[in-house]
């Protein structure tokens, strides 16, 4: 993942869903992008940790997992997620898609002003 977005944004990687939680609370990243699986912690609990804060609650996050059944698909988005690919992915497709939730997360951002 680091090598697939490095050439055109900014990566913070972590190990863990708690990691990632205690990441959130000293830097917000314009983008969450978690696996659905990490170990034995769940990215859909991250997704539902995320959507409770409201300081965090209009974050976009997307899901990228090689979990690909439809009820899996609406596990994610019932959690929280804005997106959610599958792998293996188009490291272009998945660059516009990331690209995609930055234009909505900045058109938001102006309905709120």
């Amino acid at each position: 993942m680091q090598q697939a977005l490095a050439n055109e944004f900014v990566v913070e990687s972590v190990a863990s869903v708690k990691e990632a939680m205690n990441g959130l609370a000293i830097c917000l990243p314009d983008i969450l992008i978690s696996e659905v699986v990490v170990g034995q912690e769940s990215g859909l609990d991250l997704c539902r940790y995320v959507r409770h804060i409201s300081a965090f609650s209009h974050l976009p996050i997307m899901l990228l997992t090689s979990l690909t059944t439809l009820s899996d698909k609406v596990a994610g988005f019932d959690a929280g997620a804005d997106d959610y690919v599958v792998k293996p992915f188009d490291v272009q497709h998945l660059h516009a898609r990331i690209r995609l939730l930055a234009r909505i997360k900045r058109l938001e951002q102006r309905m709120n002003v």
